[in-house]
């Protein structure tokens, strides 16, 4: 199948793009490079530069290349950025997913996996977080996710959309290629392994006073590779789960200490850290049930202990220690 896929200069689209064409897919890569790195987009990839902003750029695109699906990565996606510019967050993640689903259905395309987030439940009231929960977002990012997961029922009932959202937790680890590295870096693991690295003296730990075992934020963490198989194998399967939501995590959260002591014992290196007050819009557990996308998908994560996902993004990060800036 050949595959449009959205923001393929980043984290998540380049070894989405990677696994994709493992597979035998066609993959055309379309980023506007504010965030993404070109060095990120496998070579076998059709490139654009493209702003899904610019919808006659857009347009000539899907005319050129006829695609027959779009995995769609393109987007903001920093909470604390959200709470500051939520126009920003309205702009990107709403009004340019709608002028890529008009592009499609203009040109014929029907089929759609959308990189959703648990940002959508906001504080959970049952943990692990079943798809059925509350969607009471708390903060721009999540609203603007949860804004486009309903967009997308309405072009499924109006105009034949075919879709999956996809409601990943916190994406992690590396490829064998392909790594994380932001141009603003927010994630955990790869801002511990900067200080692994000496790039920077401590950790930072947001807030210490959460209602958890150790007072620190409590995440589901999962590899990027089952992240892309699950994108894989959503598209495959799409006729029979079309209109489905799926949450992409382990069923097991670790606390941010935890995660410290774990790179500390991978890395090998005193990884020294400081509490600093809680950021906002940041809830306290997020933990994913999985039972949904094993019944329905038949999936379920391989990679994706917190040792493997540690130990993946530290080899990576050894032989990219300036990303993809040293590529």
């Amino acid at each position: 199948m050949k595959v449009l896929v959205t923001g393929a200069a980043g984290y998540i689209g380049s070894i989405c793009s990677e696994v994709l064409i493992a597979r035998g897919h066609g993959v055309v890569a379309l980023d506007n490079l504010v965030e993404g790195h070109r060095a990120a987009v496998p070579a076998e990839a059709k490139f654009y530069l493209c702003d899904l902003g610019d919808r006659g750029a857009l347009g000539k695109v899907l005319a050129a290349e006829k695609v027959e699906a779009v995995m769609h990565f393109a987007g903001e996606a920093l909470v604390a950025k959200s709470v500051r510019e939520p126009s920003t967050f309205y702009a990107a993640n709403v009004a340019c997913g709608v002028n890529l689903l008009d592009g499609m259905m203009r040109h014929k395309v029907r089929k759609f996996i959308f990189s959703s987030t648990a940002a959508v439940y906001g504080e959970p009231e049952t943990v692990p977080i079943p798809e059925e929960h509350k969607r009471a977002p708390i903060n721009p990012y999540g609203k603007s996710k949860w804004i486009f997961e309903q967009i997308l029922a309405d072009y499924r009932a109006d105009a034949g959309l075919e879709y999956v959202a996809l409601r990943y937790f916190n994406a992690a680890g590396a490829s064998c290629a392909l790594g994380e590295a932001h141009r603003q870096e927010t994630h955990l693991i790869p801002r511990i392994l900067e200080v692994a690295l000496g790039h920077e003296e401590h950790a930072q730990v947001f807030g210490s006073d959460y209602p958890t075992p150790d007072g620190t934020c409590v995440r589901d963490y999962v590899h990027i590779l089952d992240i892309a198989e699950v994108h894989c194998v959503a598209l495959e399967k799409l006729e029979r789960v079309n209109g489905s939501v799926f949450n992409v995590g382990t069923s097991h959260g670790f606390s941010i200490l935890e995660v410290l002591e774990a790179a500390r014992r991978i890395a090998g290196k005193n990884i020294p850290h400081r509490f600093y007050p809680r950021r906002p819009g940041d809830p306290a557990v997020l933990v994913a049930s999985g039972d949904k996308l094993k019944r329905e998908l038949g999936c379920a994560p391989r990679h994706s202990s917190l040792e493997e996902i540690i130990a993946s993004a530290w080899d990576w990060k050894q032989r990219h220690p300036n990303g993809y800036d040293s590529a």
